[in-house]
């Protein structure tokens, strides 16, 4: 069981961070509350005390504090900090390291993983100066379980919402439960789509959005792994993370060179690009424009290179391959064929025909060698990578 220091900054979300702090105490972590002032506001400090049976700190200043350093003894008593809910005020001290008042200043006196939760109005959220300071706390380690779209305190609904407090216990739960398990591990990870240029201007490309393998990246860095996340065209936010190491490419020439290079010095490869299967067979130096009595371009392609049969000719017994196998029709017949075919470990299989490319949910069937078929529900792809990350580690 951990030491978590919980800190209640202000907004109406402060009364969920109650349940938060009840529940983490049920699963048997010791808790201890900081207050920010304007969180009392919200909820007396008297409601924490009582479901710590401890005292919260709220003020450095207090005459029972003259001959102690508070902040400092919660600051090396604590192995976790989670901030919930995180106001934007409270997240700017973070990531510019002001401390002027009790909350600020142990916070910056932590060493241990920090776990924060913003909640606020979405046009805070999205204010420029909020995804700066967000980001500067996630390349520092920090760990930020994102809002969700929900009703807020203005009336309409939107994102910045708090999550529920059963999934703040689960990320917690998750949190810990994987933080060491990739420790000292390489992945090597693939995102987006690629690119294929027809000429200066046009190129050959698909839908991917790269959500699925910047999921897995992040999944795999919680875990504590050093990975190298080889992306193309995404669409998505890239992650701000010390353990992430990011490679941009183009093509799939250009993903396959990263890739080998990559994977020679990792223990796994999880291979979730889109990479085009035909490539120009060459590439106009100018743009092809139309004519006027043109009525068709006729194009000459040609296969582009198989990443995932290629890096497994380079792959010894103590290194995982896990591919993926984005089709829309005959999905397993297809995925079989592929496992078969491309010396991988694992081929997770998704039909892409429907609602796959850009959304936040999908539903996939991992395959294996000589084993049953794991048809998952329908779920986050948050939640699919954590999963498939769950099962490298148990194989590695």
């Amino acid at each position: 069981m951990v030491n978590i220091t919980t800190y209640i900054t202000g907004g109406i979300a402060a009364y969920k961070a109650a349940i938060v702090v009840r529940n983490l105490e049920k699963m048997g972590h010791k808790v201890r509350v900081v207050m920010t002032e304007n969180a009392k506001k919200f909820v007396t400090s008297q409601t924490f005390a009582a479901l710590t049976k401890y005292p919260v700190l709220d003020d450095l200043w207090l005459k029972s504090n003259e001959a102690e350093i508070p902040h400092v003894h919660l600051a090396k008593w604590t192995e976790l900090a989670i901030v919930v809910p995180a106001s934007a005020d409270f997240i700017a001290k973070m990531a510019n390291g002001i401390a002027n008042d009790a909350a600020s200043t142990t916070i910056l006196a932590t060493s241990a993983p920090k776990i924060v939760i913003p909640a606020m109005n979405d046009n805070m959220w999205e204010n420029p100066a909020t995804k700066r300071n967000i980001s500067l706390l996630m390349k520092d380690g920090v760990k930020v379980m994102p809002p969700v779209t929900g009703m807020l305190a203005e009336g309409y609904s939107a994102k910045g919402r708090m999550p529920d407090p059963e999934e703040i216990v689960k990320y917690v739960h998750d949190f810990l439960q994987n933080r060491q398990n990739l420790v000292n591990k390489k992945i090597v990870i693939t995102a987006g789509g690629t690119i294929e240029a027809i000429d200066p201007v046009r190129y050959i490309g698909n839908n991917s959005s790269g959500k699925m393998g910047i999921a897995l990246a992040r999944a795999a860095a919680d875990a504590g792994a050093d990975v190298s996340l080889i992306y193309g065209n995404i669409s998505v936010e890239l992650p701000e993370d010390n353990n992430i190491h990011k490679i941009q490419v183009t093509s799939s020439e250009d993903m396959l060179e990263k890739v080998q290079e990559e994977f020679k010095s990792a223990d796994a490869l999880i291979m979730a690009a889109a990479v085009a299967d035909w490539r120009m067979k060459e590439v106009a130096d100018h743009k092809l424009k139309k004519q006027a009595n043109q009525n068709e371009l006729q194009l000459t392609l040609v296969k582009t290179p198989d990443i995932l049969k290629a890096v497994s000719t380079q792959k010894k017994d103590n290194k995982i391959i896990i591919g993926f196998a984005a089709e829309t029709n005959n999905l397993l017949e297809n995925a079989n064929r592929k496992l078969e075919e491309k010396g991988a470990d694992y081929i997770v299989a998704n039909d892409v025909s429907k609602d796959v490319f850009g959304n936040d949910e999908d539903q996939v069937t991992i395959l294996q060698k000589n084993a049953k078929n794991q048809v998952w529900p329908r779920m986050s792809k948050q939640k699919i990578a954590q999963k498939i990350i769950d099962l490298l580690s148990n194989q590695l």
